[in-house]
């Protein structure tokens, strides 16, 4: 995953891929690892699999082996020829594309279904999962690896300091689970931190029974002050003039609060916008 397309060539097509850093790849060594991170999918092997910058195709051999229909999205020249010559059963799957520019309701059409998996690249992981919400109708489960302390964010529970914005975003609308945490000696180039494997599985909200963009912007708007009370950070949100409420929420600060509390807040702002 990056946007440097001037790396086809080099190495025979059979040869191992070059990591670069650029692309902020770490290539994974240990096959186990590989192994279970490709079991977090078991229970979804009936619907098809989008597998993010797979590289050398290490989590690819056994997403195959499971049995799950993979489609992989790389737009690393060197790994895509590495992956068509080694991954013959790859053929007309193959996404020479960047995963965050891809318009996954036309990968799958009609609304259907899917899985999200990769080893994703330390610095576009939150971009990668915000785009994951964007298409939370049809992504029925997200799983793989990122960075530890952003993997323990985001399934960060209320009244942890880890807790952020996309801690709260992604709760909304999926059931978050830290399930392990990978040396960095299982790595060719070894990264400098820990690296953290989730789960994310799609819960049965459908509505969350308030303004989605208020919402969003109720949470960005809070943790972007965090050390100061909702009172103190959500004054702009509230009507020019107007006294806020007297309401517990307000005294709270954003990390202490759940989703359920996020969405009462979020109708409490919009309930005084109305007033005004």
């Amino acid at each position: 995953m990056a946007v440097n397309r001037k790396n086809r060539g080099g190495a025979g097509a059979g040869s191992p891929v070059r990591p670069k850093k650029a692309l902020g790849q770490h290539f994974l060594t240990d096959e186990s690892i590989a192994a279970r991170i490709a079991s977090t999918l078991d229970d979804f092997k009936g619907l098809p699999v989008m597998e993010v910058g797979p590289g050398m195709g290490v989590l690819t051999k056994y997403l195959i082996a499971g049995g799950h229909d993979v489609k992989v999205a790389e737009i690393d020249g060197e790994s895509i020829e590495y992956l068509r010559y080694n991954y013959p059963e790859l053929s007309g799957r193959i996404l020479d594309a960047d995963f965050l520019r891809l318009d996954l309701a036309q990968t799958y059409p009609d609304g259907q279904k899917f899985c999200v998996i990769g080893n994703y690249p330390y610095n576009i992981s939150s971009q990668i999962f915000f785009h994951v919400l964007d298409y939370r109708d049809q992504v029925v489960c997200c799983s793989g690896m990122l960075q530890r302390e952003v993997a323990e964010r985001f399934a960060a529970a209320p009244g942890t300091k880890a807790r952020g914005i996309l801690s709260v975003l992604l709760q909304a609308w999926y059931d978050v689970e830290y399930l392990f945490t990978v040396s960095e000696n299982v790595f060719n180039p070894p990264p400098k931190v820990k690296s953290g494997v989730i789960r994310m599985t799609r819960n049965g909200v459908t509505d969350l029974g308030c303004d989605d963009r208020l919402f969003k912007t109720v949470v960005k708007t809070s943790f972007g002050q965090r050390r100061k009370t909702l009172r103190n950070s959500m004054r702009g949100l509230f009507p020019a003039g107007v006294p806020l409420p007297d309401d517990p929420l307000l005294s709270m600060r954003p990390e202490q609060l759940t989703v359920k509390q996020f969405i009462e807040l979020t109708r409490l702002i919009a309930s005084c916008a109305r007033q005004d």
